[in-house]
């Protein structure tokens, strides 16, 4: 990358303002400028000319470029229009790069169809290529965009992304771990390695954030994802269950499925499992919620059939 085109804070300002345009909170715009530890989240990514890289949050293209320098394409998406133009014009020297001008989310549990579409062809155009989520993700969209992509069935092989502290610690707490524990961290952890590879202070972004940000790895654990009979049903097993974190796990579960299970069936399934009646989901492994899980499944399907 030119000198010039390093995105440093001065280097953003002046662009900011010869366009006449300003960052936009609602966006959960906040870009890095500390080009070391741009470098640092894409050397993590550990990026081959066989990669699709899909980037949330464009912005300005500064983490854009170093991407494209690496990976076989780069899929980077941008909702701002002021900024979309700048990002265009960071990438302009490369052929391998695909901008959209979209919102990446067709709603919180979706991802828009057009981000899909785009992803699933360049994908298909590097034989044997997989997909790696590489970003510094705006804050609003974070936990969306990491939850759905573990849901989907595309295959991703590894994330690096720049996430708000606070959502960093809940994603890799364990239980025990007061409230950080939580739906999200049983989620991610039941199929996922996840790793903090450093905090990061409001001082590298512009503008500062208020709060201290993360750069986290995500890697798929195939052998943990394998245990999950059913994702979608563990999936809202877990919500639920945490939903009413604080109750014990008997009386959520009684009216979780009230309209299939009678309480004394409920009671024995816990007993079976090796749960005391004053259990509670955030003093709970990952995998014992896994196997809890399961075994609703097959007794609320075998009661449906």
């Amino acid at each position: 990358m030119k000198d010039a085109d390093r995105q440093t804070r001065s280097y953003l300002m002046e662009l900011f303002e010869q366009r006449g345009v300003h960052p936009r909170s609602d966006f959960g715009q906040n870009f890095l400028i500390d080009i070391n530890l741009i470098e640092f989240a894409v050397n993590a990514a550990e990026l081959t000319d066989q990669d699709v890289v899909l980037e949330i949050g464009a912005g300005t293209g500064g983490m854009t470029a170093f991407l494209a320098q690496q990976a076989g394409h780069v899929v980077s998406v941008e909702i701002d229009t002021n900024v979309f133009p700048l990002a265009q014009y960071a990438v302009r020297d490369f052929d391998n790069v695909t901008l959209l001008n979209t919102d990446a989310l067709k709603n919180k549990n979706n991802f828009a169809p057009e981000v899909l579409g785009t992803v699933q062809e360049k994908l298909d155009s590097i034989p044997g290529s997989t997909l790696k989520l590489v970003a510094n993700l705006p804050y609003n969209v974070a936990t969306p965009i990491i939850s759905n992509l573990v849901a989907s069935d595309l295959p991703w092989s590894r994330m690096v992304t720049t996430i708000q502290w606070e959502l960093a610690t809940r994603m890799a707490s364990r239980h025990g771990g007061g409230t950080n524990y939580s739906a999200l961290s049983v989620w991610l952890q039941s199929q996922c390695d996840i790793e903090i590879l450093r905090k990061l202070k409001p001082t590298v972004f512009w503008p500062r954030p208020k709060v201290d940000s993360a750069i986290v790895r995500l890697i798929p654990n195939p052998e943990k994802a394998a245990l999950i009979e059913d994702r979608e049903f563990f999936h809202d097993f877990v919500r639920r269950l945490f939903h009413h974190r604080r109750k014990l796990m008997r009386s959520v579960l009684v009216t979780m499925y009230r309209k299939q299970l009678a309480k004394s069936e409920v009671d024995r399934i816990l007993a079976e499992e090796g749960f005391e009646p004053n259990s509670r989901a955030e003093a709970q492994p990952v995998e014992r919620l896994v196997e809890l899980s399961n075994r609703f499944l097959k007794e609320v399907t075998s009661r449906e059939t």
